[in-house]
């Protein structure tokens, strides 16, 4: 029984550790500005405002496609880029010199990883960039792969979800959402992707998922 009782409170304390380590990854990870402007049964209608992402094309399932576009986006955010700013060095004899150098820069982690569906074998893959940066003062991808872009302030209806985010569950999801979407008489104005806010050690009831349908205000 002092076994049995010793192995329930391991394995209590471990799913402990396990819940914390998912709260404080993403606790103070940055994501998009929006204003929720209706709660209706499902889902939600929400404004967001304009921002920048990182994105990739690329081949495969979904899961396949997450795992390489989160590679090649990872790399960029996590220095294989270049700075396209002049950068001001002093050098030992005090003589004050302007020199622009290829450095490269971590960009800080974001929420959500977006994956929009797939489109003649292909599926973009997109990470949004912190609110701090604009076009023109993102470092330069190393890959040419990875493409940065301006997202417009749209509309979304978005029905969020937890403990699964396969590719089976995300196509119920979003099944659903087009579903109470057509019951509203909501006009979809863009196609649906996937929004993914958690890094893949997440504990499945801590995991926030969501799919975004672009509407017509």
């Amino acid at each position: 029984m002092k076994l049995i009782l010793i192995s329930v409170a391991v394995v209590v304390v471990l799913i402990l550790i396990w819940a914390l380590y998912g709260y404080f990854a993403v606790r103070n990870i940055e994501r998009p500005s929006y204003s929720v402007i209706e709660k209706r049964d499902g889902y939600e209608i929400r404004t967001y405002d304009q921002y920048v992402v990182a994105e990739t094309t690329v081949s495969g399932n979904m899961q396949q496609a997450m795992n390489e576009g989160f590679t090649r986006i990872a790399g960029y955010i996590f220095g294989g880029n270049t700075t396209k700013a002049s950068i001001s060095m002093t050098a030992p004899v005090s003589e004050k010199i302007e020199m622009t150098v290829p450095v490269s820069e971590k960009i800080a982690m974001t929420a959500p990883v977006v994956a929009g569906d797939e489109t003649n074998g292909a599926r973009v893959i997109s990470f949004v960039m912190p609110s701090k940066y604009t076009l023109e003062t993102l470092p330069v991808p190393d890959d040419a792969r990875v493409k940065l872009r301006a997202v417009a302030g749209h509309t979304v209806a978005a029905l969020s979800f937890s403990w699964s985010s396969s590719a089976e569950t995300v196509t119920a999801k979003k099944l659903q959402l087009a579903s109470l979407l057509a019951r509203d008489r909501v006009t979809v104005a863009g196609e649906p992707q996937a929004a993914f806010y958690n890094p893949p050690w997440t504990p499945p009831f801590m995991l926030h998922s969501e799919i975004l349908i672009p509407i017509s205000e």
